[in-house]
């Protein structure tokens, strides 16, 4: 049978969307939005990433990258294992995606179980690796250094991360339930 199984489709659907959304959070510069910045132009919006701070003003749309870093938001603890983990989790689920092309190759008469399954565990372990950076930084993306007296919200880039981890661990979960058609044979 040349059938593939619906939940390595699933799971080679999944990933990739994953690995998308989390490559666009660990690259745009926008976990936190700073805005209302005491003795700045109230259209002033102060974007920060994890390797880049952005401003922009409201009513023009000028966009400023490259900010100085005068508080040292970079050096706190959250960014810097972001800053390891994120790009960690990227490479990881490459990795997983090839074993899993691999593993399910479709031009062979039967998928490969088992290095489907392991291509499984790695890709949900690199959806592990995104959502604990997403999710520390979250915890502490009030207490992170900012101008007195702004206020401070979550910015898109943290979502997408939190997306893009699920999508990893459903699709590599979904990959891992080919161990079960291992055992079988």
């Amino acid at each position: 049978s040349m059938r593939t199984p619906t939940a390595m489709i699933v799971g080679l659907v999944l990933c990739p969307c994953g690995l998308l959304l989390t490559l666009t959070a660990t690259l745009a510069p926008n976990w936190r939005q700073v805005s209302h910045i005491p003795n700045q132009p109230i259209d002033l919006i102060l974007e920060q990433g994890i390797w880049d701070m952005c401003q922009e003003r409201q009513s023009t749309h000028n966009r400023l990258c490259g900010q100085a870093d005068e508080l040292s938001y970079f050096e706190q603890v959250p960014v810097r294992v972001a800053q390891g983990l994120m790009p960690t989790s990227l490479a990881l689920n490459l990795l997983g995606l090839v074993v899993a092309a691999l593993g399910v190759r479709c031009w062979q008469k039967e998928p490969r179980h088992l290095l489907a399954g392991v291509a499984g565990l790695v890709l949900f372990l690199s959806g592990l690796l995104s959502l604990m950076p997403a999710s520390w930084y979250t915890h502490e993306l009030w207490a992170l250094p900012a101008p007195a007296g702004s206020t401070l919200v979550v910015g898109y880039s943290l979502v997408l991360s939190y997306l893009g981890s699920c999508l990893e661990i459903l699709g590599g979960l979904a990959l891992t339930l080919s161990f079960h058609r291992c055992c079988k044979e």
